[in-house]
């Protein structure tokens, strides 16, 4: 038993030992140059070049209190227009579908899917004003279509909402 307490303060010793040695004072270790810190060196960068930068979104200007009196003028083929936003919208694109325009070719040929968040403003009339992907699915092509899906609606009812997002899904058949 005895050995065995030995050998637990030799142990605790060469503990306190290796934890003391970074506070023993210099003569023990070997003298050294003092580093001096280098200067910090900054300089600025251009950013890197994105393939192409987001459109820029123009907004109109906001309507005056007087015109939002005025009823909206009718539209000539209002028995044609569909009874809501979003009938009008699901009709475009169906048709722009049924036509090869809204999937682009090249998309389809490299297997791309994905979701694109679009921001779409339109004005008192049912007109697209303003149009921007606001989340990408990561794709440029599919991207790029949904703009051009989106800018190309007509026959859009006037009392629509004036700015929404809309979600386009591009899925391989």
């Amino acid at each position: 038993m005895t050995r065995i307490d030995h050998r637990l303060f030799a142990a605790l010793a060469l503990s306190l030992s290796l934890h003391l040695l970074p506070f023993l004072p210099d003569a023990v270790k070997s003298p050294s140059k003092p580093e001096t810190a280098r200067p910090l060196q900054a300089e600025l960068r251009s950013p890197p070049p994105v393939d192409q930068p987001p459109p820029l979104l123009k907004l109109p200007e906001p309507p005056r209190p007087v015109d939002s009196l005025k009823p909206r003028p009718a539209k000539p083929n209002q028995a044609n227009t569909p009874k809501s936003f979003n009938q009008a919208v699901r009709e475009h694109l169906k048709k722009l579908d049924a036509a090869g325009q809204f999937y682009p070719a090249e998309a389809i040929a490299r297997g791309l899917e994905g979701d694109v968040q679009v921001l779409l403003v339109l004005d008192e009339s049912g007109k697209v004003v303003a149009a921007r992907v606001e989340q990408s699915c990561g794709h440029a092509f599919l991207d790029e279509a949904a703009l051009k899906a989106v800018r190309s609606l007509s026959s859009i009812p006037a009392d629509s909402p004036r700015d929404t997002l809309l979600w386009l899904r591009f899925r391989l058949k």
